[in-house]
């Protein structure tokens, strides 16, 4: 786990309509932050991973994490997180990690809940997530460098069966959406998203979703939705043409939802040294 602090974004703000918008606030938008990016990073061995159409489907455990840096944090402290993390994506087990500040808050429990930053894994299995997470090199990044300077911290696990690149695209943008069913209603959810995913419009790049399976840290948020675009501005394209769309969807959802957490997040540019 690990999270950074950015200078202030200067992304439009439009409110963004399409599947992965099924639970967000229009009138809501930005997170601030310090510095424009994280570094992306992934193991050399992910290549063999990659999908393409036709190809079935890979398993893959999704890892998010969401952090709220106290905003006196130093930025010295926040480079040396940094850097940690990104030593981390040397891990065998690592298939794909990526993290920086959050661009939008999307819902209301959002911005209530104040996250500044997010980091986004992928894993062959369950096992290689608890290899990682208990390896030391992890270990000593999170208590030496994130949880000095973290006021909160949540993080939601998942399977699913992924179509597409595992790795996604540099400058893809992804929304996050948390949500919290009401009592007995996660298998309906689950249910109903699978059924929205075959109509997703074609600026869809990939959807992935999936119960969570790591309740200890996810303040009972129990269902994971990750949405790729290929860039922030196809994500913003959505709004006119797809509201109607995502409105129907709203109205079979949101009766079963307890609250949501709905973030948006652009996937930063390699480094010169991941060129």
């Amino acid at each position: 786990m690990a999270c950074l602090k950015t200078f202030p974004y200067l992304h439009r703000s439009r409110s963004l309509i399409g599947f992965g918008s099924l639970f967000c606030s229009p009138r809501l938008s930005c997170s601030p932050h310090r510095r424009l990016f994280a570094t992306p990073s992934s193991a050399s061995s992910s290549s063999s991973l990659l999908n393409s159409a036709g190809m079935a489907a890979v398993s893959i455990v999704e890892h998010v994490v969401l952090f709220k840096v106290r905003d006196s944090t130093e930025l010295s402290k926040i480079d040396a997180m940094m850097s940690g993390l990104q030593s981390l994506a040397s891990l065998d087990v690592v298939t794909h990690l990526t993290a920086g500040p959050i661009l939008r808050h999307r819902s209301e429990a959002a911005s209530a809940a104040g996250f500044t930053h997010l980091l986004h894994c992928r894993y062959r299995s369950k096992d290689d997530l608890a290899t990682y997470s208990g390896h030391p090199s992890h270990v000593a990044v999170v208590k030496e460098l994130v949880l000095p300077i973290s006021d909160d911290i949540m993080a939601v696990d998942w399977v699913v069966d992924l179509d597409g690149p595992v790795l996604p695209p540099p400058g893809s943008a992804m929304r996050l959406t948390l949500a919290k069913p009401k009592e007995g209603a996660a298998a309906e959810l689950i249910e109903t998203l699978g059924k929205v995913k075959v109509s997703a419009p074609a600026a869809v790049t990939q959807v992935s979703f999936g119960e969570n399976f790591s309740p200890a840290r996810a303040k009972g948020y129990g269902v994971g939705l990750l949405t790729f675009f290929r860039s922030l501005e196809a994500l913003d394209a959505m709004d006119a043409g797809q509201k109607d769309l995502v409105d129907s969807v709203k109205e079979k959802v949101r009766p079963l939802l307890e609250s949501f957490i709905v973030l948006d997040f652009v996937l930063p540019p390699p480094t010169a040294a991941n060129l």
